[in-house]
């Protein structure tokens, strides 16, 4: 996709975000591997799950750095190796940020059904608005450039949707590890610096998102 410089001066702010974010999580995340922990991030997870009466989600093992998810649609948290195995701070907050998705699956949580329920039109939209939105600006086709824009908000409201979906899987996460005796305050320390560090992420993610948006609306403006 061409566009002019501006677009990166516009998003500059997120993408300066999103590089701090990602060194914050990385700088946070190798603290935390160091600081032991009473039971592996597999353990720590299924502890959470079943305290909630969760015995029916599996928990599997998958390859990959970070790779951590739960799948809502099989009800299977699949942790990445080294979470999975890990006894250490780093790998059971991980895995009790996932298990808590789990638990707002169980138990009803609207944020996380809206959020699921606009997966398909986010991924078709992250798909083809912007092609559509180039076709339309260069091609002088009005239509396409406002449907590229529309599929892109369906992007925008996900992203919008995910924050509170997963600033509560980790505030539940932080929660059922100390009630549930796996860490201490001390250790609470870590398991929130490590969290932390990753809603920020999820905060670039929308800023960007956003401004993506505010972008190709005022693009769409001087077209006109």
């Amino acid at each position: 996709m061409i566009f002019n410089p501006m677009y990166f001066l516009f998003l500059a702010p997120a993408f300066l975000l999103a590089m701090w974010a990602q060194m914050k999580v990385r700088s946070t995340y190798a603290v935390a591997q160091k600081m032991p922990a009473p039971m592996s991030g597999a353990a720590a997870a299924r502890h959470v799950l079943n305290s909630a009466g969760l015995q029916d989600v599996e928990i599997e093992m998958i390859p990959g750095q970070l790779s951590d998810h739960y799948d809502p649609s099989h009800r299977v948290l699949r942790l990445s190796n080294e979470v999975y195995q890990s006894r250490t701070l780093a790998a059971v907050g991980i895995a009790a940020h996932e298990a808590g998705h789990a638990l707002q699956h169980a138990f009803g949580y609207a944020p996380l059904a809206i959020r699921n329920a606009a997966v398909p039109a986010a991924n078709f939209g992250s798909g083809f608005s912007m092609i559509l939105f180039m076709i339309g600006l260069f091609a002088h086709l009005p239509m396409l450039l406002w449907l590229g824009i529309g599929l892109f908000g369906c992007v925008v409201f996900f992203q919008l949707v995910n924050l509170p979906v997963e600033f509560n899987a980790s505030t539940r996460a932080k929660e059922q590890l100390v009630s549930l005796g796996i860490i201490d305050q001390e250790g609470l320390v870590y398991v929130r610096k490590v969290l932390d560090a990753a809603a920020w992420t999820y905060v670039a993610a929308t800023l960007q998102s956003l401004l993506t948006l505010l972008y190709l609306l005022m693009r769409a403006q001087d077209r006109r």
